[in-house]
């Protein structure tokens, strides 16, 4: 990794709010009261770069709760409310107001496979999906109703397994933070004036699992998880980085979203 470095091919990162899931806090936080409700945004990050459009996480698929036969399938069956998706949270829509559609998307990076972070994949078939080869693996034979497979199995996803750690360009690199599945992934984006951006994803879904180091609630690995928030801490300290959250429903109000962007 490059990390200190101040060279980045990356012009613009928009930040995508694609929809809200309804949980129990203690889904999010371990030990939490599951009679607390938090209704958390699914995001999903579009970069600019010299190399094409880069997007980090594709965010749900509507599908799945339009169709009678998939929402009873994948959420009510489970006893989970089904994920909320306005018309002005579906990916394609948003993309059309910056003036892009899914074609102009040549390369896919997700954090993990659950169903609100893959979802909308098997809509770019063109592009290369890139994902740590660990977490794929341990999808396939997962039994975690986070994991909808039809989201992943599709013949026609150009995948690109990866590693470890591992930088896809100068300014965007990706580290792992194993814990809350067996192969999450976060990402460390520099930009040219904002400067060094941590999207944490599912690592700690809200700022308290990162002040509190308080690991999430669903995980594979209590330690991995711990261990992950306490990487992620000492990177933001280090680089003096902004911390983007995915799920915390205080912070997305308070970051430029699409069309706005940082650069």
């Amino acid at each position: 990794m490059t990390a200190d470095s101040l060279e980045t091919d990356i012009t613009k990162l928009y930040i995508l709010l694609c929809g809200y899931e309804v949980l129990p806090k203690s889904v999010s936080v371990s030990g939490a009261d599951p009679r607390f409700m938090l209704c958390e945004p699914v995001c999903a990050y579009l970069l600019e770069t010299c190399h094409g459009w880069v997007l980090l996480d594709s965010g749900l698929d509507p599908e799945h709760m339009e169709n009678t036969a998939k929402r009873e399938q994948y959420f009510l069956s489970y006893g989970m409310t089904p994920p909320i998706v306005r018309p002005m949270h579906r990916l394609d829509y948003q993309l059309a107001q910056i003036g892009l559609t899914p074609r102009d998307i040549s390369w896919v990076i997700l954090s993990h496979l659950h169903f609100d972070h893959c979802g909308s994949i098997k809509h770019f078939p063109h592009a290369r999906i890139s994902v740590q080869r660990q977490e794929y693996l341990s999808a396939l034979t997962s039994s975690c109703s986070g994991y909808i497979r039809e989201d992943f199995t599709q013949e026609t996803i150009l995948w690109d397994f990866r590693d470890g750690d591992w930088q896809a360009f100068p300014g965007l690199d990706l580290i792992t933070t194993f814990g809350h599945t067996a192969g999450h992934q976060s990402a460390l984006v520099r930009l040219p004036h904002t400067g060094p951006m941590i999207l944490s994803f599912d690592a700690g879904d809200l700022r308290e699992n990162f002040i509190e180091e308080r690991i999430p609630g669903s995980t594979t690995s209590a330690d991995e998880a711990l261990h992950s928030i306490r990487r992620i801490k000492a990177l933001q300290h280090e680089l003096n980085a902004q911390l983007v959250l995915f799920h915390d429903p205080q912070d997305i109000q308070t970051l430029k979203l699409l069309p706005q962007y940082y650069d």
